[in-house]
C-alpha cells in the first residue's frame, strides 16, 4: 500500500453557526454534538489509518494557534496557513505541494474538518477501499452519501449504477460518476431521490497526489501556475510574501466546479455511515437526542409548554413558554432566536455585523 496523507480543510468561519461560531472559534473548533471538538473528532476518526505526522491541516492565521492546541500530536509544520480564503481548489492544491514534496507517490485523503460520521468503522472501510482504488487506478475518487430525504442544501452526484465493463471496480461497490449536480430546488431534489441514482456530495476526496496536481494543471492552469511559484519558494525566506502575492492573484474556485465536473473519469463510493455535514442549527436539532416533547436541550433551562425546540443555554439560564419549532442559542454576548427551517439565513446576521463593523460580535 502507498503512503497515505490526510488533508483536513479547516479554514471556514461557520457563519450559519453564529452566535457560537466566531472567526477565532469557528464551528470546527467547538463541541457541537459529540464530545470533543469537530476537528479533534475528524483526526481521531482516521487515526487507525493515518498517523499524525501524515496529517496536514489547512487553515488561516487566526485559527492556527487554537488548532495547534487542540491537536498536539499533529506537528506544527503540518498546519498550513492560507493568507486568504480562496475556496477548495487552491486549498487542496497548496496542500498537494507539501504532500508531493514528502512523497510524490502518496495518496491524499481530503476531508472537511466539521463533519460527523456515526458509524466510524464503516467510514474507515470505505476509505480503505477508496485509497486502494485511487492508488491502483490513478483516478479521482469521491464519496457520495446515500440520500435519506430530498435535501436542497447539498450538491448531488449521479452514478452509473450498472455493471459497466469499462469499470473494473464495479464488483467492489465502486461506481463511475455520470454527472455532478448543483444544489437543487425542492422539486428537483425529490426527483433525484426518487430516481435512486443520485447521491449527496460529501466533499470527501481520495486521489494520488500526482493525479490531482496534474488535473489542476489541466483544468485550472492559472491556479496551477501560481501554485508553482509557491512551490519554488517553500522553505525560503520569501515564502510568506510569495504565498500572499499568489493568493491575491488566484481566483477562488471549488474543486468540484474547477476539476471534478471537468475530469474525464471519476469514481464514487457509496457512503452509508451516518454522515452529516452539520451545516446548520436545523441539522444539529435533527441529529440530536430529544426528550418526549421533541426538545433538545443543553444547559440550564426552564421549558413550559415548549415542543420541538433546540435550546443551547451556554452559561446562561434560558426559559421558554408556549413555543414550538424554535432554535434558541445563547452565548455570553448574543442570543439567536430562529424559527426552524430558516437557520440557513443565520449567515445574513453575520453579513449585517460585518457591514456595520460590529467586530466584537464576529
Amino acid at each position: 500500500m502507498p503512503n497515505v496523507y490526510a488533508v483536513i480543510m479547516a479554514g471556514g468561519v461557520g457563519t450559519r453557526f453564529w452566535p457560537r461560531s466566531r472567526e477565532k472559534t469557528p464551528k470546527q473548533l467547538l463541541e457541537i454534538v459529540d464530545k470533543g471538538t469537530m476537528i479533534q473528532n475528524t483526526v481521531q476518526r482516521i487515526s487507525d489509518l493515518i498517523e499524525p505526522k501524515n496529517i496536514l491541516i489547512v487553515t488561516n492565521k487566526v485559527q492556527k494557534q487554537s488548532i495547534s492546541k487542540q491537536l498536539p500530536n499533529v506537528p506544527d509544520e503540518n498546519i498550513i496557513e492560507e493568507p486568504l480564503g480562496r475556496n477548495t481548489a487552491p486549498c487542496i492544491g497548496l496542500a498537494g505541494l507539501f504532500v508531493r514534496r514528502m512523497d510524490p507517490d502518496a495518496v491524499m485523503v481530503v476531508l472537511p474538518a466539521d463533519h460527523i460520521m456515526h458509524d466510524e468503522e464503516e467510514f474507515r472501510r470505505v476509505l480503505r477501499l477508496a485509497i486502494w482504488v485511487a492508488y491502483e487506478s490513478g483516478k479521482l475518487i469521491t464519496v457520495g452519501i446515500q440520500p435519506t430525504r430530498p435535501e436542497t442544501g447539498y450538491g448531488y452526484i449521479q452514478v452509473v449504477d450498472e455493471d459497466d465493463k469499462t469499470n473494473p471496480y464495479f464488483s467492489r461497490g465502486v461506481y463511475k460518476v455520470k454527472t455532478f449536480a448543483e444544489k437543487p430546488n425542492a422539486t428537483t431534489a425529490k426527483q433525484f431521490l426518487q430516481s435512486g441514482d443520485f447521491l449527496w456530495n460529501s466533499g470527501i476526496f481520495i486521489w494520488r497526489v500526482d493525479t490531482i496536481m496534474t488535473e489542476i494543471g489541466k483544468h485550472l492552469p492559472e491556479v496551477y501556475s501560481e501554485l508553482l511559484k509557491i512551490d519554488e519558494a517553500v522553505g525560503g525566506e520569501k515564502f510568506d510574501n510569495i504565498l500572499e502575492t499568489a493568493y491575491r492573484t488566484i481566483r477562488g474556485i471549488s474543486i468540484d466546479y474547477g476539476v471534478m465536473e471537468k475530469a474525464k473519469e471519476v469514481y464514487v463510493l457509496k457512503g452509508n455511515f451516518g454522515w452529516s455535514d452539520v451545516g446548520s442549527w436545523d441539522e444539529v436539532y435533527r441529529i440530536s437526542g430529544k426528550d418526549d416533547d421533541g426538545n433538545s436541550v443543553t444547559g440550564q433551562t426552564f421549558l413550559q409548554n415548549t415542543k420541538n425546540t433546540l435550546v443551547y443555554a451556554g452559561d446562561k439560564f434560558v426559559a421558554t413558554i408556549g413555543v414550538d419549532n424554535l432554535i434558541v442559542i445563547a452565548t455570553d454576548d448574543a442570543v439567536l432566536v430562529c424559527k426552524q427551517g430558516q437557520t440557513q439565513d443565520v449567515k445574513e446576521i453575520v453579513d449585517y455585523l460585518r457591514r456595520k463593523q460590529k467586530v466584537d460580535f464576529l
